[in-house]
């Protein structure tokens, strides 16, 4: 066989092998976003218009939240959370909107305390999405009725709700949520 058609052979073949291997690691690095982020994967695809740029922005939160010092809790700061949570729940009753209010200043300063950074509200939901995707949206729809009862426009099932919600990432930022399974990976 001459070298013309070896090359005629083997430069095909070692540009599919190439395609496949391409297609394999998008592949996998999509599944890798997907399973990480949870359902701010499909809101990031949605936001960013195309699947790519979803893809980079997820990449570059992982890449800073990476560099973050995201830390456990120590016990005591842990209680003290736990008993200062419970504070806040219990002057709902009473006291709905500075309950709410009290709620997101408690889940800002355990995310502050976690090593979280908490100027921006825009980057916090960011650098949460990395090891919370699947509570964020929590956090958000209780933000939403947050600025809500600043303006006394909330409805009492709408604190009620943003209570709930504030709970479900509250609970996952106490127990260390994904970063535990981060920090063994």
């Amino acid at each position: 066989m001459s070298t013309g058609t070896l090359l005629a052979i083997i430069i095909p073949v070692v540009v599919i092998l190439a395609v496949v291997a391409a297609a394999v690691f998008i592949a996998s690095r999509r599944r890798h976003l997907r399973e990480r982020f949870g359902p701010e994967y499909e809101r990031t695809v949605e936001d960013a218009g195309s699947r790519r740029a979803a893809e980079r922005d997820l990449s570059e939160r992982e890449k800073r939240h990476d560099a973050l010092d995201i830390r456990p809790l120590p016990d005591d700061a842990r209680d003290r959370y736990s008993r200062d949570w419970a504070n806040v729940q219990g002057t709902f009753v009473d006291r709905p909107e500075d309950a709410v209010q009290d709620a997101d200043l408690l889940v800002t300063s355990l995310m502050r305390d976690r090593g979280y950074p908490t100027e921006d509200l825009d980057q916090r939901l960011r650098d949460l999405s990395v090891e919370h995707g699947r509570t964020i949206d929590h956090y958000r729809a209780a933000h939403e009725v947050n600025q809500l009862s600043m303006k006394h426009q909330a409805t009492t099932e709408q604190l009620r709700g943003a209570m709930v919600h504030y709970r479900a990432l509250f609970d996952e930022l106490l127990s260390d949520g994904g970063q535990a399974r981060h920090a063994r990976a």
